[in-house]
């Protein structure tokens, strides 16, 4: 049997388990002010994943249309700051 860091054997854990979507929710959540500014973060409400689509609430209707055309940057970002191919899809409700 091979010997695991904490951190691997962490790692290896949330691949096979269904929590890996809620921990990289919080993960986006804890740099989403410094991705996107304190003017969004402060008027984000919820961030989830689901299926590798990255779900954004706000109920700011300007908020709202911004994030649509940022779509794709959202993605690119959250994907080189995951350091794998996290999302592939934003949803803003």
């Amino acid at each position: 049997m091979g010997e695991f860091s904490m951190q691997e054997a962490m790692e290896q854990f949330l691949k096979q388990s269904r929590l890996k979507n809620g921990v990289q929710a919080v993960r986006i959540e804890s740099v989403w002010e410094e991705m996107m500014g304190k003017t969004i973060a402060k008027y984000t409400e919820k961030i989830q994943i689901i299926n590798q689509t990255l779900f954004i609430t706000t109920s700011v209707a300007p908020l709202k249309n911004e994030l649509l055309y940022q779509k794709e940057t959202i993605i690119q970002r959250i994907n080189e700051m995951m350091g794998e191919k996290v999302i592939r899809e934003v949803v803003v409700k």
